[in-house]
């Protein structure tokens, strides 16, 4: 082969990257500028998607327009192509680029106001009662505070529930309360901050124990637009529960039992759902130490919150159970119903779905017992729980998805990102509705 003809293949062999490194920066520039648009847009309040909140993000104020449904929408599905690209194109992307762009990202709806629920302040609420009020988040909910700054925050459904969350997050949260609504707010969003760091940390390193791409796991977790825009504008402290998780799982792989089944306890006890690892880590390690691990964190737990809030602060069975019987219009059950011509779900539905969720369960505790990766058994029963939950959230089909980036079994991913992938679809509809 002469010297040309090496020359043409080279040029050939080189364009098809130069292509795909072009692809992958403009599907990031994309996450960019859509995350900006909706932060920028919804600094100046006074919009639907932007829950009432203290006047945060004013240095961000005049900058863009209203924020309206059809501008977030838009923004929200050209988020989802441009992450469906970055997901693609993944290889093409080095790792210090894919840091930086998670970091941007995360540095956007930071700055911001609060997205989307107005959870965060039934967050402070529930502080400042126990804090400045000397009432029981167990037992009262925010309306026993209704001359509270924060009162004319929350969120019109959670005015008269009390707490559902658990004791470690709620004295997490104390610490917050003195430094009134903007400061609670503000350390609120510093906590999801770092909850999200740390969860994505962790997910990188045991995504590089098991021998997967830890650039492809950052960039699949931490450009999600569910997770970006969604979880972390919104401060949830399921980022807390998720970070939590992801330790007990880096513990898991060091070899670590009880420290890991004691970390999965202190996370049921920000969030009961994280729970649902630990029986497949005991049918996969069989060790007595994580028994004896979570025993001992659950006693621990226990004194604090008997201590703290009395029984009603260990009772997390009875919150589940009460929340359990909420509907929402975005769950899969809902959506279900109405293709069967049912205008909503009916309380038989909800023993049917319970029913199915038991059979998975067990289903998967059996495989695991018979040596079925138990990080894809844990990931298959978050994803289980969310969408068989009538109280549907875009962040509850998050959970599942650290897990999944690092299991076994690819089937997980694919699974985690196509229910995402049909929330979306679901929120979007109206831009395809005809125009009456």
């Amino acid at each position: 082969m002469n010297v040309a003809a090496h020359a043409e293949l080279g040029i050939a062999q080189r364009r098809p990257v130069r292509w795909t490194v072009l692809i992958a920066s403009a599907c990031a520039l994309v996450l960019v500028a859509a995350t900006a648009e909706i932060v920028l847009d919804g600094a100046l309040l006074h919009s639907p998607l932007i829950p009432k909140s203290p006047p945060i993000a004013g240095w961000l104020a005049g900058i863009g327009e209203r924020l309206g449904y059809r501008t977030f929408l838009i923004a929200l599905l050209a988020s989802a192509a441009a992450y469906g690209g970055v997901l693609a194109l993944a290889r093409e992307i080095p790792a210090r680029a894919a840091i930086a762009l998670v970091a941007l990202l995360h540095a956007i709806v930071f700055v911001g106001p609060i997205l989307i629920s107005t959870d965060v302040f039934s967050y402070i609420a529930y502080a400042r009662m126990g804090v400045e009020h000397g009432l029981n988040p167990y037992t009262h909910g925010p309306i026993a505070i209704a001359h509270d700054p924060v009162y004319y925050y929350v969120g019109i459904d959670w005015k008269h529930v009390a707490t559902a969350y658990g004791p470690l997050y709620t004295l997490l949260s104390y610490p917050l309360a003195p430094l009134g609504v903007r400061g609670a707010l503000w350390g609120m969003k510093v906590e999801a901050m770092l909850a999200s760091a740390g969860t994505l940390a962790l997910t990188w390193r045991c995504v590089r124990v098991r021998g997967k791409d830890p650039v492809f796991a950052l960039l699949a977790l931490g450009a999600n637009p569910l997770y970006v825009i969604y979880t972390v504008g919104g401060a949830h402290n399921d980022l807390i529960m998720m970070l939590l998780m992801m330790a007990a799982v880096s513990l898991t792989l060091a070899g670590r039992d009880a420290p890991a089944a004691a970390v999965v306890v202190a996370g049921a006890l920000v969030k009961a759902t994280v729970a649902a690892l630990l029986p497949f880590m005991l049918l996969a390690r069989r060790r007595i130490s994580i028994v004896t691990g979570a025993a001992a964190a659950l006693a621990v737990g226990a004194v604090a919150a008997l201590l703290a809030f009395g029984v009603h602060g260990i009772d997390l069975v009875a919150a589940l159970n009460r929340d359990a019987a909420f509907v929402s219009t975005d769950s899969f059950p809902t959506e279900i119903a109405h293709l069967f011509g049912k205008p909503g779900v009916f309380p038989v539905d909800h023993d049917l779905l319970k029913g199915a969720l038991v059979l998975i369960v067990l289903h998967l505790l059996w495989r695991t017992w018979r040596g079925y990766d138990w990080v894809a058994a844990s990931g298959w029963t978050l994803l289980a729980i969310s969408v068989t939950s009538t109280w549907l959230l875009a962040w509850y089909i998050l959970w599942p998805l650290p897990l999944a980036l690092v299991a076994r079994d690819r089937r997980l991913l694919v699974a985690t990102l196509a229910v995402q992938a049909l929330f979306i679809a679901h929120q979007t509809t109206p831009l395809f509705a005809p125009v009456s």
